[in-house]
């Protein structure tokens, strides 16, 4: 819901140090690999309850997830990095998720829903990104990508919200994990909608 919005505000900046990191001969794959391993590292720190080292790292994460895409704008943009981006993304997301359930075991079913709502929210982005490439359909609206993305109640930034807040106030890790679950699959249900109307048929 506010990713364009915060794109308006995080792109400039982002976009000088990919342009100094293009200059020093980092390439943008290099970035995506690089920040999917430190944010692996969420897994162990959520586990043994180091919330606040947790976060560091999921904002770390994020960076370099903001960094790739200021890099491969001042080398190319190519479907490869496009889809490691992706990839490394969902797996993220779903780790963070693991790692609350490691730390406590009450957190377990929440965590379970919450990434069963990252299925709704992640096929129902990837199908659409699919029709709308079939139809050559584009948008500009998050910045230049790979592929056409899709907007909804539950992006990347409210993700990264939620994080945050569950970092933060882990003891409240089970309704936040329900209550956005559910906004997800608002989301989702959004989503077939649009492309019902979109694509037609029955």
């Amino acid at each position: 819901m506010f990713d364009a919005a915060m794109r308006r505000v995080i792109d400039p900046p982002l976009g000088a140090a990919g342009r100094r990191l293009a200059a020093l001969g980092v390439r943008p794959n290099a970035v995506t690999v690089s920040g999917f391993v430190i944010g692996l590292t969420v897994v162990p720190l959520l586990a043994v309850e180091w919330y606040w080292a947790a976060l560091a790292v999921i904002l770390v994460n994020r960076l370099f997830d903001g960094l790739d895409g200021a890099v491969a704008r001042n080398w190319e943009i190519t479907d490869l990095g496009g889809y490691l981006d992706i990839v490394c993304d969902f797996v993220f997301y779903s780790a963070v998720v693991f790692g609350f359930a490691l730390a406590r075991p009450e957190n377990a079913v929440a965590a379970a829903f919450l990434i069963f709502s990252f299925m709704g929210t992640g096929s129902s982005f990837l199908a659409y990104a699919i029709l709308a490439a079939k139809r050559g359909q584009e948008t500009s609206e998050r910045g230049k990508k790979s592929f056409y993305y899709l907007g909804g109640l539950t992006e990347g930034t409210e993700t990264i919200g939620l994080f945050v807040l569950m970092c933060v106030l882990p003891n409240w890790f089970s309704a936040f994990a329900f209550v956005f679950g559910g906004l997800c699959w608002v989301t989702t249900v959004t989503r077939v909608l649009i492309v019902r109307r979109t694509f037609g048929g029955r």
